[in-house]
C-alpha cells in the first residue's frame, strides 16, 4: 500500500472516497456530533445529516454521501470517532483501520483520510498509517476463491500549514512498525503443517536477511550441547526437530548501554503432550508460537528503525506432541542452569522452553530480559481478552514498559510475583515443579520463569488472552493480533533516548 500526503483543500481532492472523522461532544444521552476538521464545505455537507440524526459520532458509525455537491470526491464517508473527550492516538489508529476495512468491503482500492484536529500532526500521520496497514490484513489466506482486496493507495489529508517532509518520516515509521506487526500476525495465522519449528526458524532467518541483521539457527545437537534439558524434553515427543534461533541487533555507538534479551515461546503446535488437551478448540494451538512470532516482528522493526540499543532475541521453537518418546507426568528434567524440574503436567510446556531460553539469553550477555508467550489459560480467567498480563521483578523496568504500552495503545496490567506464590511450585523430589495447581496459575507460571533470570531485571508478558482476537473488530478481523510488537519497539526506542 502506498501512503501519500495532501495539503490541498479537502473539497478539492479528487478521490474515490473521502473519509471525514466525526466525534461526539455531547453527553451520554444527547449526542452532539462535530467534524474533527475546520472545513466549511464539509461542515455544510454534514449539517443536514447531523440535523436529521443520521450522524451521531458513535465510534465506527458510517454515514455515506454519494456524488456530494461542492467536493471533488466521488463519495464522502462521515466516520464516527466516538467521544471527543476520549479521542486520541489509539482511537485514531482504530479509526484508520476501520476506514481501511470499510473501503476494502466496498472494493474501493484507494481513498483519502482527513487527519483530525486535536492530535499533533506527526503523531496523527504515524498512528493513522499503523491503523491503515493493520486494517489491510486479511485472514482468508488459503481460500480457493480468495479475492485480492488489498488497498492500493491511501492519501492522508493534512492542513495547509503541515510540514510535509516530517509527515512522510512519520508515515515511514508507522509503516515499519505496522508491517512488522502484520508479519507477526501472518506467522501466527499459518497452520502447523505449514509452520513447523524448522519453517518458523527459516522465516526468522529470512526476515533477518532482509533487515540486515545476523541470525543463527541451531538444531538438536546444539540444544543438547547447551544442556537445555527443559527445552529438549518438550521436543522429544515430536517427529519435527526443534530449532533454537538467535537474532542480534548491534548498532554502533551502543556498546556501553543495556543489552535487551527478548525470549519468545515458539510452540508451533501444542497438543498438550501426554496431558492431552480437549479436542474442542485445539486447532487454535497453531498460534502457540505467537511469542516467537512477536519477537520476529519486533526485531524487524528495531532493525529498520535503528535505535542505539543492543537487542538479542532467542526463539525456542518446538512441537508438543504425544508419542512413545514423549515426556510423561512425573518425569524430572534438568534446565540449562542445573535446576531440576518435576513435570506434573506436560501441557505446561511453554515455561520449560522459556526457562532455557532465558538462561541462554543471559549467557549471551543480555542485561535485561523480556519474554512473551501464550503461556496460561489462567491469565484469561484473570484479565479476559483485553489486557496482557505483565509480571516483573524490577519496578522501574516494569514502569518503563507499561509507559511504552500506553504510548503504543496496547492494554497491559501488572500482576504480582510475591514470594508467597513460590511455595506452590516447590517439588518434593526436585527443585521446582512445572505447575502450581489451579489457583493463581498465571502467577505461579511467572514464578517458575523467575527461577531462571538470576538477578537480571525481567518482564514476562503472558499474551494467551490477547494474541488471538476472538471476535472481529471494526478495525481488525478475528484472528492473530500481533499484540506487544508495538510496545516492545516503543520500549527499546525509549531506552535509546535515555
Amino acid at each position: 500500500m502506498k501512503i501519500s500526503v495532501s495539503i490541498a483543500a479537502y473539497s478539492t481532492i479528487n478521490t474515490p472516497l473521502l473519509v471525514v472523522p466525526v466525534a461526539d461532544r455531547g453527553s451520554e444521552t444527547t449526542p452532539a456530533p462535530e467534524l474533527l476538521t475546520a472545513d466549511a464545505t464539509l461542515a455544510a455537507l454534514a449539517a443536514p445529516l447531523i440535523e436529521g440524526k443520521d450522524i451521531t459520532g458513535k465510534f465506527a458509525e458510517a454515514t455515506w454521501q454519494l456524488s456530494p455537491a461542492g467536493v471533488e470526491a466521488q463519495r464522502v464517508l462521515f466516520l464516527g470517532a466516538g467521544k471527543a473527550a476520549k479521542f486520541g492516538a489509539t482511537e485514531l489508529r482504530n479509526l484508520a483501520g476501520t476506514a481501511a476495512r470499510i473501503a476494502k468491503g466496498k472494493n474501493i482500492k484507494s481513498f483519502t483520510l482527513v487527519l483530525p484536529n486535536g492530535i499533533e500532526a506527526n503523531t496523527a500521520a504515524r498512528t493513522a498509517t499503523e491503523g491503515l496497514v493493520l486494517g489491510d490484513f486479511d485472514v482468508d489466506t488459503y481460500r480457493s476463491d480468495r479475492k485480492d482486496q488489498s488497498l492500493d493507495e491511501v492519501t492522508l489529508a493534512a492542513t495547509a500549514d503541515a510540514e510535509v517532509n516530517k509527515l512522510y518520516l512519520a508515515i515511514a515509521e508507522g509503516a515499519v512498525v505496522s508491517e512488522s506487526q502484520n508479519l507477526t500476525r501472518e506467522l501466527a495465522l499459518e497452520p502447523s503443517n505449514l509452520m513447523t519449528p524448522t519453517l518458523l526458524a527459516e522465516r526468522a532467518r529470512k526476515m533477518c536477511e532482509e533487515a540486515g541483521i545476523p541470525c543463527e539457527v541451531h538444531g538438536p545437537e546444539k540444544i543438547k550441547e547447551l544442556k537445555m534439558g527443559a527445552f529438549w524434553s518438550v521436543s522429544q515427543g515430536s517427529e519435527e526437530e526443534p530449532r533454537l534461533v538467535v537474532m542480534r541487533y548491534e548498532p554502533e555507538g551502543a556498546s556501553d548501554g543495556p543489552v535487551i534479551g527478548l525470549v519468545g515461546k515458539g510452540i508451533t503446535f501444542d497438543s498438550g503432550g501426554i496431558s492431552i488437551k480437549p479436542s474442542d478448540g485445539m486447532e487454535k494451538m497453531k498460534y502457540d508460537m505467537s511469542g516467537a512470532a512477536t519477537m520476529i516482528g519486533a526485531m524487524r522493526a528495531i532493525a529498520f528503525l535503528k535505535p542505539k540499543v543492543r537487542v538479542l532475541a532467542i526463539l525456542c521453537c518446538s512441537e508438543n506432541m504425544p508419542d512413545g518418546k514423549a515426556q510423561k507426568p512425573g518425569d524430572v528434567q534438568f534446565a540449562m542452569n542445573g535446576k531440576s524440574i518435576e513435570v506434573i503436567n506436560t501441557d505446561a510446556e511453554g515455561r520449560l522452553v522459556l526457562a532455557d531460553g532465558l538462561c541462554y539469553a543471559r549467557q549471551l550477555g543480555a542485561t535485561h530480559l523480556i519474554d512473551a508467550a501464550t503461556l496460561t489459560g489462567a491469565v484469561v480467567v484473570a484479565l479476559g481478552y483485553h489486557n496482557v498480563g505483565v509480571f516483573a521483578n524490577d519496578d522501574d523496568f516494569a514502569k518503563g514498559l507499561l509507559k511504552s504500552a500506553e504510548v503504543a495503545g496496547e492494554k497491559m496490567w501488572r500482576m504480582p510475583v510475591d514470594q508467597d506464590y513460590f511455595d506452590m511450585i516447590r517439588s518434593e523430589i526436585a527443585d521446582i515443579k512445572n505447575t502450581g495447581g489451579r489457583w493463581g496459575g498465571a502467577i505461579t507460571a511467572a514464578m517458575f520463569l523467575k527461577e531462571f533470570v538470576d538477578d537480571k531485571p525481567w518482564i514476562h508478558l503472558d499474551i494467551a488472552g490477547t494474541a488471538w482476537l476472538e471476535e472481529t473488530k471494526s478495525w481488525m478481523p478475528k484472528g492473530p493480533s500481533g499484540v506487544t510488537v508495538r510496545t516492545l519497539v516503543e520500549f527499546v526506542r525509549s531506552l535509546a533516548k535515555k
